[in-house]
């Protein structure tokens, strides 16, 4: 395992992003406190330092093409599925790649891409995972920890080793178009909402709040909605619908 451990840092995938040029393939940068630690779509990520697992892995992948790079979220996201169910947890990836335990968040996940022509040079996976921390202050409407639902605290050094042994087997996994095709099918059987079940969602270009069914994910990330009362599936791409809690 190689790591790098910062005691305090603005985030992790900003300073990975700096430090790029000297760091190894695989390198897990590691920090007890992110005083501006990103999350999707802008929003800014709680953690209280030293409680939880907050991390960026740099990964650089041979020869791989930028249009596969969704691959990538879903070796991220089920990297972290499976180290949560060494703790006897269910979880599920929310599309496109936050980690759900029922209707709760225990993992966000911001992943970043520096790409040369047609292929990706490397990847940033921003990761922060909720381990020890049991209260929460943000305005986050569903935040949950390993702790919270399975007494604590945990050991996160273990955890962190556990999280890079996953991330690396299902990185290895994205390398390869039969690993690509078992990562995705893995991907679609553990997706939340996605149990052909109705869920409230809303359009984010026409605010339209609407009830439908997830019909299937492309291996782009094009996520394909049925709503109520209409035959073809609406297919919207990231930042463009939203899920209703």
């Amino acid at each position: 395992m190689k790591y790098l451990l910062l005691e305090e840092v603005d985030s992790t995938n900003s300073y990975v992003s700096v430090h790029a040029p000297e760091l190894e393939d695989m390198t897990m940068v590691m920090a007890n406190t992110q005083s501006s630690g990103r999350g999707q779509r802008g929003n800014s990520w709680e953690s209280d330092p030293g409680k939880n697992l907050t991390f960026t892995l740099f990964h650089r992948p041979r020869d791989f093409e930028a249009r596969r790079q969704f691959a990538i979220s879903e070796a991220a996201a089920l990297g972290v599925a499976d180290t949560l169910a060494l703790y006897g947890l269910d979880a599920r990836v929310k599309w496109p790649n936050d980690v759900y335990v029922g209707s709760r968040k225990i993992c966000g996940i911001l992943i970043e891409h520096a790409v040369t022509g047609t292929r990706i040079d490397h990847s940033r996976l921003g990761i922060g995972i909720n381990v020890n921390q049991t209260e929460f202050r943000s305005d986050a409407p569903n935040p949950v920890s390993i702790a919270m639902l399975k007494d604590g605290p945990y050991d996160l050094t273990a955890c962190a080793v556990r999280v890079y042994t996953a991330l690396s087997e299902r990185l290895a996994q994205a390398a390869t178009e039969e690993g690509r095709h078992r990562l995705h099918a893995d991907f679609l059987r553990l997706l939340w909402r996605g149990d052909g079940e109705p869920h409230p969602f809303r359009d984010r270009a026409t605010g339209q709040e609407f009830s439908g069914r997830i019909r299937d994910v492309e291996p782009s990330g094009i996520i394909h909605i049925q709503a109520e009362g209409e035959g073809e599936c609406r297919k919207y791409a990231f930042k463009e619908v939203e899920f209703l809690l």
